[in-house]
């Protein structure tokens, strides 16, 4: 802006100059001047005066040599007031013969406004060269600053728009590397967690096959029956895991349909708290189930209802803390409009990081290399999305060391 601003005064300067040297070739003329007589009315009083600038030149004539030196010199649009002065003998006391409109009020105020001097002198061997009087020519650009703004504000606003531009490539560049970074540690999770819910079936198979190949098994109908049960329950919870995969990727494609239909919720959520019970025993643990909600009545897919219920108790039940006896609290409500269902457990809890993040597909806290909690980190994902089908909403409440809360919101059947 300083390297602007030198510049449009560098060229005021000039522009100024270039007038002054055309008004001095008709200083100190005594027959020059397109408004003068040759024999004016007053030639007695007059005829040993020589003509001033300000006696050739009216204030339009001076405005328009000025227009067009500004016009030269590339400062069509900036604004300018002007005046000539005059001093007496002893070159002291001045006075303007020749000035715009606005001249004196802008000239007064030198803090917003800049002025340009420069002296008329009389060309060398003209008549009048020693005997004119002396004149200044001044040119005052009002708030020259705000001009110097006005013509960079196209340039600001490219200049920032390209900022603008540069900086959000980068931040989606740097978003996008993160991203890379997250999904190829998701990924190295996922494969982890998969080798080693794989890789347990897969010994135990290949133990009870190689088991059933002694001779003392052949011959053995009951071991060999043992066995091949084992090897059936492996194959079947290997299944199971493919399925839980093969069921995320058609969650993900959002090819899911489901079954909705008027169903009182409580009966399921029973049922699915049954099915821990002996798991709970067998830990010392117990369910507190508080079914208070006076309308269980909703709209819901009975299968997957259960499976989102079955998955948050099964999380508390797996998150318990060792030595322990996990106790899990389940509470229902409902208002006018809403069914709301608490998960509320005493285990490991989760930490700030992991709250924000515990929804995600594939997410799981990390522990280091202990496997002693099995999954994909689908199961919070799938409930999820599960509890967003059915028009609900779902939120986690975690402290480390103390438990997790879990809230379902779902809304009622209407009347």
């Amino acid at each position: 802006m300083l390297l602007r601003e030198e510049q449009i005064k560098q060229r005021v300067i000039d522009a100024t100059k270039t007038v002054a040297e055309e008004l001095e070739q008709h200083k100190g003329s005594y027959a020059s001047g397109s408004n003068k007589k040759i024999l004016p009315d007053d030639f007695s009083l007059n005829i040993f005066k020589p003509y001033s600038v300000s006696q050739q030149f009216s204030v339009e004539d001076i405005r328009k040599k000025l227009q067009k030196a500004f016009l030269e010199n590339d400062l069509k649009d900036v604004r300018f007031e002007f005046g000539i002065a005059s001093f007496d003998k002893n070159g002291i006391e001045n006075y303007f013969e020749r000035q715009s409109e606005n001249f004196v009020a802008f000239n007064e105020d030198t803090v917003h406004n800049r002025r340009f001097i420069a002296s008329l002198t009389p060309p060398s061997g003209s008549p009048g060269e020693n005997l004119s009087p002396d004149e200044v020519f001044i040119v005052v650009i009002p708030n020259i600053k705000n001009f110097v703004l006005q013509s960079l504000l196209w340039r600001i606003i490219t200049s920032g728009a390209f900022t603008i531009i540069i900086l959000a490539a980068f931040y989606l560049t740097v978003r996008t590397m993160l991203r890379q970074k997250k999904l190829a540690n998701i990924k190295n999770d996922f494969i982890n967690n998969m080798t080693h819910e794989f890789k347990t079936p897969i010994a135990t198979i290949s133990l009870a096959v190689d088991a059933m190949r002694n001779e003392k098994v052949i011959h053995d109908r009951e071991k060999l029956g043992y066995f091949s049960g084992i090897i059936k329950e492996e194959n079947q919870r290997m299944n199971r895991q493919v399925e839980t995969i093969l069921k995320a990727s058609q969650l993900e494609k959002q090819e899911v349909d489901l079954n909705l239909k008027p169903v009182h919720v409580h009966e399921l959520i029973q049922d699915v708290v049954d099915n821990f019970i002996l798991q709970l025993e067998d830990k010392k643990g117990k369910v507190e189930l508080l079914l208070n909600a006076p309308n269980d009545l909703i709209n819901v897919d009975e299968v997957h209802f259960s499976n989102l219920v079955n998955n948050l108790v099964d999380n508390a039940v797996k998150y318990a803390k060792d030595n322990v006896p996990p106790v899990i609290k389940l509470t229902t409500l409902s208002n006018g409009k809403h069914f709301t269902m608490r998960i509320e457990d005493n285990g490991i809890g989760m930490n700030r990081e992991t709250v924000k993040r515990v929804f995600e597909r594939f997410y799981r806290a990390h522990t280091g290399n202990v496997h002693n909690v099995k999954g994909f980190g689908l199961g919070l994902s799938y409930v999820k999305t599960m509890v967003e089908a059915h028009n609900g909403e779902i939120k986690a409440e975690s402290t480390l060391g103390k438990g997790s809360i879990f809230t379902v919101d779902l809304p009622l059947k209407k009347a």
